[in-house]
C-alpha cells in the first residue's frame, strides 16, 4: 500500500513539474510574441521618409533604397522566422519536449536582437546623415557672408596688403569654388562628402581669416616701421659718436644694414602672402633693437658716470697717497725707537705696492680716456674697481695706522704698570717691616730678589732703541707674576705667624694642666722663633685640637673678625 501511495506521489510531483516548467515556456513564448509584435508596430517607414526632405539621388538615393529593402525584409521575412520558432517552441511544450523548446526560444531571442540591432544601425545612419546635411547648412551660412566680407576687406585695404592681395584673392577664389562644389555635392544627395568637404572648408577659412588679419600689421611692420625704427637708431648712434660718446665698437652700422637687407627679403615673401619668415625676422629685430638701445643707454650712463667719478677718484688717490706719506715718515722715525714685527713690515710694504699699483691703474685710465677709443662702459668698470681697491687699501692703511699708533700706548702702559709693581712690591716690604713677626724666612726674600730682577729687566728692555714691545711686554708678564707670587706668599706667611700666636696664647691657659701640651707648645715657640711659621701652627694646632675639639676653627673665625 505504501508502495503505490509513494508512486502516485512521485507521479503527482512529475505532473506539476511538468506543468509549471510548460508555464515558464509560454511564458518566454508571450515575452518574445510581444517583443516582435513592438519591432512590427514601429513607424520606420515614417522615419525613412524623413530623408524625402534631401535630394533623392546619388549617395542619398542609395541609401534610401538600402534601407527600405531592409526593413522591407525584416517585416516580410525575419519577422515570420521569428513566429515559426515561437510556433515551434510551443508545439515543444506541448509534448514535454523543454530542452528542443528552450533551444528554439534561444534562437528566436537571437534573432530578435540582430533586428533591433540593424534597425538601431539604420536609424543611426539616417540621423548621421539628416545631421550632416543640417550641420554642413549652417557651416555654409556662416561661411559664405564671411568670405564675402573678407573679399570687401581685400577690395577697401589694398595699400595695407600690397602685392599680396592678388595672393590672398585668388585663395578666396579656390575657397569660393570648394562652396560651389558644396551646393553641387548636396544637388547631387552626397551629404556626407559634402559634409567633409564643409570641415575642410571651415578649417581654410579660419585659417585664411588669420592670416589676412595679421598680414596688414606685419607687413607694415616689414616695410614703415621696422626700417624706421632702425634709421633712428642709425642716426642716434651717429649723433652720439659725434657727441662724444664711443659707441663704435658696438659695431651697430654693420648690424643695422644687415637687417634691413633682411627686411627687404621679407617683403619678396610677404608678396606671396606667407608671413612665416617675417615673423621669424621681427622677433629678431625687435628684440635686437631692444638690445641695442639698452646698450646706447649703458655706455650714456657710463660716460656721465666716468665724467663725474673720475675726477674725485683721482683727487681721493692723492690725498690717500699724501696721508701715506706721511705714514711713511711716522714710520721712519718710529723705526728708530720701536723694533717692527716682520707681520707689520710685510702689511707697510703691501701697502706702498699696492697704491703704486693703484697709481698705476690711474694712469693707464687716464690713458685710456684720452685716447677716444676705449669704450666709456669699459672705463666705468675700471674706475669702479679703482674705488673699490682705494677703500680697501684705506681700511688696510687705518688698521695698521691703529697698529703703529698701538706702540706709543703699549710703552706708556708697560711703563705704568712697571710703575705698580715696584710700588706693590715696596708695599711687601712695609709690610714685613712693620709686622711683629720675629722674623722674614729665607724663601720670602728670595722671591722678593726675584721679583726685583724681574722689574729690572722690563726697565732693561724699556730703555732698549728699538723698543721692542713684543720683549717687552713679555718680560712685564714675568714680573708681574714674581711680584704678585711673592706678595701672596708674604700674606699667607703673615697670617700663618699671627695665627699660631693666637693659638698659643689661646693653648697657654691648659699649659700648667697638661704636661704633653706643654711640650707640644714648646716645641712651637721653637719653631715660631725660627721663622717656620707654617710647621709651628701645625704643631700648635694639633695640640689644641687635642685638648679642646673645634677650637682652631673658633680662632681663625675671631682673627678675621679682629682682621
Amino acid at each position: 500500500m505504501a508502495y503505490l501511495i509513494g508512486g502516485v506521489l512521485v507521479l503527482v510531483a512529475i505532473i506539476i513539474t511538468g506543468l509549471i516548467m510548460r508555464k515558464r515556456i509560454y511564458d518566454d513564448v508571450d515575452r518574445l510574441e510581444s517583443w516582435k509584435m513592438t519591432i512590427m508596430n514601429r513607424n520606420i517607414a515614417g522615419e525613412l521618409s524623413r530623408i524625402k526632405n534631401l535630394n533623392l539621388s546619388g549617395e542619398t538615393q542609395e541609401k534610401f533604397e538600402a534601407w527600405k529593402e531592409q526593413w522591407e525584409h525584416i517585416v516580410a521575412n525575419d519577422l515570420p522566422d521569428i513566429e515559426e520558432y515561437l510556433f515551434d517552441a510551443e508545439a515543444a511544450a506541448d509534448h514535454y519536449r523543454f530542452p528542443s523548446a528552450k533551444k528554439v526560444l534561444r534562437q528566436a531571442d537571437q534573432e530578435l536582437q540582430t533586428i533591433e540591432q540593424k534597425i538601431e544601425d539604420m536609424l543611426s545612419d539616417l540621423d548621421n546623415l539628416m545631421n550632416s546635411e543640417e550641420s554642413s547648412r549652417h557651416e555654409i551660412e556662416k561661411i559664405q557672408p564671411r568670405l564675402k566680407a573678407m573679399r570687401k576687406t581685400l577690395s577697401q585695404n589694398r595699400i595695407q596688403f600690397g602685392k599680396a592681395d592678388e595672393s590672398f584673392e585668388k585663395a578666396i577664389d579656390e575657397l569660393e569654388e570648394k562652396l560651389n562644389k558644396y551646393h553641387e555635392l548636396t544637388a547631387d544627395g552626397d551629404y556626407l562628402e559634402a559634409r567633409e568637404l564643409v570641415e575642410n572648408l571651415k578649417e581654410q577659412v579660419d585659417a585664411l581669416s588669420g592670416e589676412m588679419d595679421a598680414f596688414p600689421a606685419v607687413y607694415r611692420k616689414c616695410k614703415y616701421e621696422l626700417p624706421k625704427e632702425l634709421d633712428e637708431l642709425h642716426r642716434g648712434f651717429k649723433q652720439m659718436e659725434n657727441d662724444g660718446y664711443r659707441v663704435r665698437h658696438l659695431g651697430f652700422e654693420k648690424e643695422i644694414h644687415h637687417y634691413k637687407r633682411q627686411l627687404e627679403a621679407c617683403m619678396e615673401e610677404l608678396e606671396t602672402g606667407d608671413t612665416s619668415q617675417a615673423n621669424a625676422v621681427i622677433s629678431e629685430v625687435e628684440e635686437r633693437l631692444a638690445d641695442m638701445y639698452q646698450l646706447l643707454e649703458k655706455e650714456a650712463i657710463a660716460k656721465n658716470y666716468v665724467d663725474t667719478n673720475f675726477p674725485s677718484f683721482e683727487e681721493s688717490l692723492g690725498a690717500f697717497e699724501h696721508t701715506f706719506a706721511m705714514t711713511k715718515e711716522e714710520v721712519t722715525q718710529l723705526q728708530q725707537s720701536y723694533y717692527f714685527e716682520d707681520s707689520d713690515m710685510e702689511k707697510y710694504l703691501s701697502l706702498d705696492k699696492s697704491i703704486t699699483q693703484l697709481r698705476n691703474h690711474l694712469e693707464e685710465m687716464t690713458h685710456k680716456l684720452n685716447d677716444d677709443e676705449t669704450a666709456h662702459s669699459d672705463l666705468r668698470d675700471d674706475l669702479e674697481y679703482g674705488f673699490n681697491d682705494l677703500e680697501t687699501l684705506q681700511q688696510k692703511h687705518d688698521a695698521f695706522k691703529k697698529r703703529i699708533d698701538n706702540l706709543r700706548e703699549d710703552e706708556m702702559e708697560a711703563k705704568e704698570s712697571l710703575e705698580a709693581k715696584r710700588e706693590q712690591l715696596y708695599e711687601v716690604k712695609r709690610r714685613l717691616t712693620k709686622s711683629n713677626v720675629p722674623g722674614v724666612p729665607s724663601y720670602i726674600w728670595n722671591k722678593m730678589d726675584e721679583a726685583v730682577q724681574k722689574n729690572n729687566q722690563v726697565f732693561s728692555t724699556l730703555e732698549k732703541q728699538p723698543l721692542d714691545m713684543t720683549e717687552v711686554q713679555d718680560a712685564l708678564s714675568k714680573a708681574k707674576t714674581a711680584v704678585d707670587d711673592v706678595a701672596e706668599q708674604t700674606e699667607t706667611m703673615l697670617d700663618q705667624a699671627h695665627l699660631t700666636e693666637q693659638v698659643i696664647q689661646y693653648a697657654n691657659r691648659y699649659r700648667s694642666q697638661n704636661p704633653e701640651l706643654a711640650a707640644k707648645l714648646s716645641e712651637a715657640e721653637r719653631l715660631f722663633r725660627s721663622y717656620e711659621y707654617e710647621m709651628s701652627l701645625e704643631h700648635a694646632a694639633k695640640a689644641v685640637e687635642q685638648i679642646e675639639p673645634g677650637a682652631l676653627k673658633h680662632i681663625e673665625e675671631f682673627q678675621k673678625t679682629a682682621n
